[in-house]
This record gives C-alpha cells, structure tokens and sequence, in this order.
C-alpha cells in the first residue's frame, strides 16, 4: 500500500504520517528514510524534533539526501516512512551533487525502490499554492515542480489525506489502516 500525506507547515502531517506507519507495520519492522541535510540551526531542530517524534516506535533510519535513484533499501522491513518530498525536491534541484534537471526520475526510482521492498510506504509531502501568494520565478519554479510530483505519487497512491490542524480529511482511497 502507498500513501501520501500532504499538508502545510505544522499542520501534523508527519505525526499522522508516522501513526499511519505504525498502524500498517503491526508491529513488524519499519524505516524511517530521511531525507533532510544538517545545514544549519533550523535544520538541526528539525530533525532533533522528528526524532523525537518517532523515538521509542521502533523505528530504523535510513538518512537519504538526494540521488533517490541510488537508494538502497535493506530488505525486511513491513513499512516505510520517507520524510519529505519537499524537502528530497530541493535537494535534487539545488544541491551541487543533486540530480537537478533529472529530479524526476531520480525520486520515482527512489519511490519504485521503496514500494519494491517494502509492503506499506508513507510518503510526507509539502501542500502548495494553498496560501495564494505569488512568489519570485525560482521559488514558483519550485512549487510547481513539487506540484507535478504530488501529482504523480497521488495517481500512484492507495490512499491521500491531507492533514489539516492535525485532522486528517481523506482525499483518496480509505483511511482505514487498521
């Protein structure tokens, strides 16, 4: 089963995202691919936070920056949690190493990579042009791209919820991970 779970900043879509994991995993092996880089005072408590978040789940990190096409993902594990697509997007674009014009190929690879070994993968991904702002070229290059790759997990998906002050509204599928 593939699931996507969108919502904007702070909007507890990774929380909601890792109760969805737990609840597929039923107690068996679970990943947690991280793909945020430690640049920075932000970025630091930002992943001390979703550690956290997850500490004590029985979760085994995987932390993945960019070049999703060379993901190796060990075998074994019931579920998967990849935390975020907004975040592995800029990574692709933007870091000197990153898969930049081929951004989307890398991440699907990286999608197929996790679904194949995997039976049960949540991806956490950023909702966009929900605030009606215009931004400048380069940052509305970016969102548009993150859009045609919610897009493209979405078909993909089983199930999307978006999650909405930390209440989930299914948008496909069943929210019924039992």
């Amino acid at each position: 089963m593939l699931v996507l779970v969108t919502g904007g900043a702070a909007s507890g879509k990774s929380a909601l995202a890792e109760d969805i994991v737990c609840r597929l995993a039923h107690g068996k092996p679970m990943l947690y691919v991280a793909a945020m880089e430690p640049y920075g005072e932000e970025a630091q408590r930002r992943i001390m936070r979703h550690r956290a978040l997850r500490a004590g789940k029985g979760f085994d990190t995987c932390e993945h920056a960019k070049r999703f096409d060379r993901l190796c993902v060990p075998m074994g594990y019931e579920a998967a949690l990849f935390e975020c697509m907004g975040t592995a997007l800029a990574n692709e674009l933007f870091s000197p190493d990153g898969a930049k014009e081929n951004w989307k190929d890398s991440i699907l690879s990286g999608v197929d990579t996790l679904t194949r070994a995997c039976s049960h993968v949540v991806f956490v991904t950023n909702e966009v042009f929900s605030d009606g702002r215009a931004y400048d070229a380069g940052t509305m290059a970016y969102l548009h791209a993150l859009g045609q790759l919610n897009q493209l997990l979405a078909q993909r998906a089983d199930a999307v919820l978006e999650s909405v002050c930390g209440i989930p509204v299914t948008m496909k599928g069943s929210a019924n991970f039992g």
